[in-house]
This record gives structure tokens, C-alpha cells and sequence, in this order.
């Protein structure tokens, strides 16, 4: 299976760049792991949370692949303990899924088109957190779940 993990705007942070990387690097052990990064929008100061949901979704349709089952990161979708995402990537895999693609959307979060075009919706906790920091918090949770999956000894319960 191929992970995708598309994400709008960058990682600025030198410690949360060298976070994702490493992850990264351990998820690639395992299946073929991406991250796509869109541009943030600019000169956005004299529009609405909705037009840049908006224009933000117009971009992402572009980038949508093809045949893929899409999950959102957002904070109205359901939530995991560890070892359940686990399990969770294990039915995608079990379905026969080939590419399995995660969206992080920009600050205010997706537009309704976007839901509705996505296959599921995840949230990583009821707390919020910037986007920058939900690319790690996503990868290293992606690592655990693999690790699970091949009862290796980096999960504790």
C-alpha cells in the first residue's frame, strides 16, 4: 500500500521539519510513504474563513488522486486510541486498498465539497493543534501503527 499525507502551507520549524523526517524515514520501512506539501494561499487578509475554503479546495481537487480512499484530518471526525488506527489501516489493507491518501487542511479547516468528496474523516484529538505540529503528531502515529501491525517493540500497553 502507498500513504500520501497532503498538506497545505509548510513546516517552518527546524525541530518539527527533523521530526517528520525521521518518521518518515521509519514509515518508508515498512510501505511507500509521501508527503505533498500545497502552498498556502496568499493575499488572503480580505477574504472570508469560507472563500479560502474554498479556494483552498479548488487546489486540492487538483491534487486529489485518482482511485485512492481519502481520509481527512479534522476535528469532527472520529477518534482512535493508538492500537485501533492500527487496526484501522490494517481493514484499509485487508480491503485491498492501493493508495491510501491523508489530508491536513489549512486553518480553517475544508470546505463542504471537500467533505463530502472524502471517503472518512479522523481526528487526532479534541484539542487543537497547529498544523505544522499535526504533521508530526500524524507521522509518528503512522509509525506506531505500523509497528503495532508487526508487533515490534516500540507501542507499550
Amino acid at each position: 500500500m502507498k500513504i500520501s499525507l497532503i498538506c497545505i502551507g509548510k513546516t517552518d520549524a527546524g525541530y518539527l521539519r527533523a521530526g517528520i523526517s525521521e518518521y518518515s524515514q521509519r514509515i518508508s520501512r515498512y510501505l511507500s510513504f509521501e508527503i505533498i506539501d500545497i502552498p498556502e494561499l496568499k493575499n488572503v487578509s480580505s477574504y472570508s474563513g469560507s472563500q479560502i475554503k474554498e479556494k483552498e479546495a479548488e487546489i486540492l481537487m487538483k491534487k486529489w488522486p485518482a482511485a485512492a480512499f481519502t481520509v481527512l484530518l479534522d476535528e469532527h471526525g472520529k477518534e482512535f486510541r493508538s492500537v485501533e488506527f492500527a487496526g484501522f489501516l490494517q481493514g484499509r489493507m485487508n480491503m485491498g486498498i492501493k493508495h491510501l491518501v491523508f489530508i491536513i487542511g489549512g486553518s480553517y479547516g475544508f470546505s463542504e465539497e471537500v467533505i463530502k468528496k472524502s471517503d472518512y474523516q479522523l481526528s487526532l484529538s479534541k484539542m487543537t493543534f497547529s498544523h505544522q505540529l499535526v504533521r508530526l503528531l500524524f507521522t509518528e502515529q503512522l509509525y506506531r501503527s505500523m509497528t503495532i501491525l508487526r508487533n515490534e517493540p516500540y507501542h507499550n500497553e
